[in-house]
C-alpha cells in the first residue's frame, strides 16, 4: 500500500469514529424512506450541538421523482415547532443531484449552524425535505442538546 492510499484509509477510519448513526423517528415521510442519519460530531445521544459551531447532517434515503428538494427545519420545544434557519434550504445544492429519480439512493448533506445566542436547552429537531408538491421526501425527528 503506498502512502497516499494509507492516508486515505486512515482519514476514512477517523471519519467513522466521529460519525455515529443517530437514532431517529420518521415523522411522516410520504414518498421516501430514510435508512441512515449521521450527525458529526455526535459521539453519543442526544447529540450535543455547541453554540457558535456547526454540525454536519447527513441523511441517506431513497425516494420518488422530484425536480426539487427543499429543506424545512424546526426545533420542537415543549411541543411547539419553532423554525430553525439553515444556510441553504435547497437540497439540490446539498449533495443531491436533481432531478431526483424514483427508487434511487441519495445522500443529503448539509450543515446545522448553532448560533451563540441560542439558549442551552434539550429539544427535538424535525427535519423535512420536501418535493415539488411540498410532500415530504423524508421527515425525521432526533433529540439534541444545545450546550
Amino acid at each position: 500500500m503506498d502512502s497516499r492510499t494509507g492516508l486515505i484509509v486512515l482519514l476514512c477510519l477517523m471519519g467513522f469514529t466521529w460519525a455515529v448513526p443517530v437514532k431517529f423517528l420518521d415523522c411522516g415521510s410520504t414518498s421516501g424512506k430514510v435508512s441512515i442519519v449521521d450527525i458529526n460530531p455526535c459521539p453519543s445521544q442526544p447529540c450535543q450541538l455547541h453554540k457558535g459551531q456547526s454540525s454536519s447532517v447527513n441523511v441517506t434515503f431513497n425516494s420518488v421523482e422530484s425536480h426539487t428538494a427543499t429543506a424545512v427545519v424546526h426545533g420542537i420545544i415543549a411541543g411547539v415547532p419553532v423554525p430553525f434557519a439553515i444556510p441553504n434550504a435547497d437540497g439540490c445544492k446539498s449533495g443531491i443531484q436533481c432531478p431526483i429519480q424514483k427508487q434511487q439512493i441519495y445522500h443529503y448533506e448539509t450543515e446545522l449552524p448553532v448560533k451563540s445566542e441560542y439558549p442551552s436547552i434539550k429539544l427535538v429537531v424535525e427535519w423535512e425535505l420536501r418535493d415539488d408538491n411540498k410532500n415530504d421526501l423524508f421527515c425525521i425527528r432526533f433529540p439534541v442538546q444545545i450546550v
